[in-house]
């Protein structure tokens, strides 16, 4: 192959960054679910959660219309919001996303329902090939967290107000 190499994946990374920090300048603060701390009951649910302290990290933040709904206890409303982050950028900080965990964005609360991870460099990853020259070429390019807005109250995560 000529195109793909780790070399042109490093170029495409280095520029992604410097446009998502530097241009689209959206940011959040990711608030990864401490699993260690959180007491679970008999059931494996936990009543309060513990989450690390947050992580101010650069995306492309897709979200959704505002729904409102009455029910008995009067209106609720809910949205859905998709962040995509640069995958190299959480190897970099040692983040793993997974369900649970907690944005904010806009003095907002988004709890991860899914986490997806299928595009690809040049259409491959080089973790799962098969050939012996295929390691050295494509990988994987972004995370995305889908995601639905949530109570600040319901996560158990107080403002400190400190900068990021």
């Amino acid at each position: 192959m000529i195109f793909g190499s780790s070399r042109d994946f490093n170029l495409l990374v280095g520029i992604n960054r410097e446009l998502l920090s530097d241009i689209v300048e959206q940011e959040v603060l990711y608030y990864k679910l401490s699993l260690e701390d959180t007491e679970a009951n008999l059931y494996g649910e936990a009543t309060s959660k513990t989450y690390w302290s947050p992580l101010k990290l650069n995306c492309l933040i897709t979200r959704g219309d505002q729904v409102v709904s009455n029910d008995e206890f009067g209106p609720d409303m809910s949205r859905d919001v998709s962040f995509a982050f640069l995958r190299q950028d959480l190897v970099d900080t040692n983040m793993v996303p997974e369900v649970g965990d907690i944005l904010n964005w806009q003095e907002d609360y988004y709890e991860v329902d899914t986490v997806r991870e299928n595009q690809l460099f040049i259409g491959r990853d080089s973790s799962y090939n098969l050939t012996p020259y295929g390691q050295q070429f494509g990988s994987s390019v972004s995370i995305t967290v889908d995601c639905h807005i949530t109570r600040r109250e319901r996560t158990g995560i107080e403002f400190e107000g400190t900068t990021y």
